[in-house]
């Protein structure tokens, strides 16, 4: 004999708002936390002219090992690599933009931004074939594999420390931090260099 169950009225609200509560646990878009605010910011000012910021900044990538891929007047391109673990490896490369904030080019805007890479050593079997008279054409694994990085994931560096030591390297190569003096860096040396001693007079 069969048994027939009524659904309570009383109960029907609460299983509606227990269904709606288990839909809305999805996970927020990235693009949710992208708040375009002044808090995180991949951009610093400094009182010189965007040409003269930039080769600071070129000068930056390099002192610290980055290949640099281009480099212009108002940019700068550069990346290194690095191997955490043996069967991990990760590229950082950097971008570098360096905008004129007034007429004069005696202020610049440097914006940065960094991206990490991270590839993983993958081992893929190889095959060949064998002709065999009655079978044909037949592949079979021999035994052979070789490795390769494949690309595992990526994400731009968030605005931070990271970034906080970049401006400070680029403020002490255009003298900022008053150990150089600030120039253009047009055939001038990049580093102070020691007054000439002159020799004494008999």
């Amino acid at each position: 004999m069969s048994r027939m169950f009524r659904l309570s009225p009383a109960l029907l609200p609460v299983l509606l708002a227990g269904a709606m509560a288990g839909c809305s646990t999805t996970k927020p878009t990235v693009y949710q936390g992208e708040e375009f605010s002044d808090t995180s910011t991949f951009s610093h000012d400094f009182a010189t002219s965007s040409s003269a910021t930039c080769e600071a900044a070129r000068r930056t990538l390099l002192s610290q090992g980055y290949i640099i891929k281009q480099a212009k007047a108002d940019l700068v391109d550069g990346h290194k690599h690095f191997q955490p673990d043996p069967d991990v490896h990760v590229e950082i490369e950097f971008h570098v933009v360096c905008a004129p904030n007034d007429k004069n080019g005696k202020s610049t805007t440097l914006f940065v931004s960094a991206t990490q890479d991270r590839y993983a050593l993958k081992k893929t079997n190889n095959s060949a074939s064998v002709g065999l008279s009655v079978l044909g054409s037949v592949s079979m694994p021999i035994g052979s594999s070789s490795d390769s990085l494949v690309k595992v994931a990526s994400e731009t560096i968030p605005a931070g420390l990271f970034y906080d030591r970049f401006f400070g390297l680029i403020e002490h190569y255009l003298g900022l931090d008053g150990g150089l003096p600030v120039v253009d860096f047009d055939d001038k040396p990049a580093l102070p260099t020691k007054p000439a001693v002159k020799a004494e007079q008999e």
